[in-house]
């Protein structure tokens, strides 16, 4: 059973329809809702859904996820039970550069993390967020 009914009664899902999950939906907490809206809306440019009351909702163009090990010592991870969320990008120079030029402040460089190209950069409430351009190239599997 894959919980997901059929548009119409009667009808059999499409084999695409048939996904269980459909999306990922990601938070930010700030002390500054409504100037992060502002951020991802004019900054990173991302089209969006007002729920109400200027409450944006953002479609994400791609997501992939991760399943890292922890590391209670900090040195190499993070502790058990935490998440996070980055964005990627094909250029990672070229984004900076198109970012910068919006405005947008880095934390520090770009360095060579071995799974990719890596720099944080900050949005409004202080949140420091990873952008990367990954070595790896994603797959699909079976």
């Amino acid at each position: 059973m894959t919980g997901v009914r059929p548009a119409n009664p009667g009808q059999r899902p499409s084999q695409e329809d048939k996904t269980m999950i459909k999306g990922a939906h990601t938070m930010f907490y700030t002390s500054e809702p409504e100037a992060l809206r502002a951020f991802l809306r004019d900054k990173l440019g991302f089209p969006h859904t007002d729920v109400g009351g200027g409450w944006l909702i953002f479609d994400l163009p791609e997501a992939d996820m991760g399943c890292h090990p922890s590391d209670e010592s900090g040195e190499h991870g993070k502790s058990n039970g935490t998440h996070d969320i980055s964005f990627y990008c094909d250029d990672i120079e070229k984004t900076v550069e198109e970012m910068k030029g919006k405005g947008v402040i880095f934390d520090g460089v770009i360095t060579d993390e071995g799974f990719g190209k890596v720099i944080r950069f900050i949005m409004p409430g202080d949140l420091r967020v990873q952008l990367y351009e990954p070595f790896y190239t994603k797959g699909t599997s079976g």
